[in-house]
């Protein structure tokens, strides 16, 4: 189906769940601007400044197109075009039917009941730690993180990044890392909003604040953690590479 907006090869049912999201919004007569990493930005209604949608309406396509149980739709509502200014969020796993959910100030939530970060403050703790090493730069990418995976027991990536960021928020890992420059806002907006509303931190490797433009070519790097004590310890081993 040619090269979406993000750069990436767009798939058939990557248009056809963004085309149901539309579609949905639509129905309910909201005024809004998509920020899509298939179609771009596009505007919709009378009032499209009224609200920012932001939308990877099938994360995971590889792990959808081999059959392999992890992928899910993913959208941000912000009132500005950046990342900071993101107030509600979801991610849906659409293998398991659960969804994650999240609104300023109120909280995050799996299938309407509240969660919350892992209280794990060790990586010797018997922690879980998702890491993405997929980029033919590979080479160049270990030895920032060599340090963390020698210090961790459990290093996993499931290939859907938003719904690994909601693993995080709901307890179930202890942090997720991606160092590639090559994730995009798109990827990762609603996740990262739904990890902070659930009591994680999410920075850059200098642990510095995020808050970029949402656009499908806008990429970034991350470090998001369940608690501060555990992303120090892993800002620590990062940085002692870069």
């Amino acid at each position: 189906m040619g090269t979406g907006a993000g750069g990436d090869a767009t798939e058939p049912a990557d248009l056809a769940a963004e085309e149901a999201i539309v579609e949905t919004l639509k129905h309910h007569d909201v005024s809004f601007t998509l920020i899509s990493e298939e179609s771009g930005i596009k505007i919709f209604g009378t009032a499209p400044q009224e609200c920012f949608v932001t939308v990877d309406s099938l994360d995971g396509t590889t792990n959808f197109m081999h059959g392999l149980p992890f992928y899910a739709c993913s959208i941000a509502v912000s009132r500005l075009p950046m990342l900071a200014n993101v107030y509600a969020g979801t991610v849906v796993d659409l293998v398991h039917d659960v969804a994650y959910t999240a609104f300023e100030e109120i909280g995050a939530y799996r299938d309407g009941k509240k969660i919350q970060t892992s209280k794990t403050s060790s990586l010797d703790d018997d922690a879980v730690v998702g890491l993405d090493l997929n980029t033919h730069k590979v080479k160049e990418l270990v030895p920032k993180v060599t340090a963390l995976i020698e210090k961790t027991n459990h290093i996993r990536h499931f290939g859907a990044n938003a719904l690994e960021l909601c693993y995080v928020a709901n307890g179930l890992t202890n942090a997720f890392v991606d160092l590639r420059g090559k994730l995009r806002t798109t990827d990762v907006a609603a996740g990262f909003f739904i990890l902070k509303e659930a009591g994680g931190i999410v920075t850059t490797t200098e642990n510095q604040a995020l808050n970029v433009k949402l656009d499908p070519k806008q990429t970034l790097s991350f470090i998001a953690s369940g608690n501060k004590k555990i992303h120090k310890q892993i800002i620590n081993l990062v940085k002692s590479t870069c």
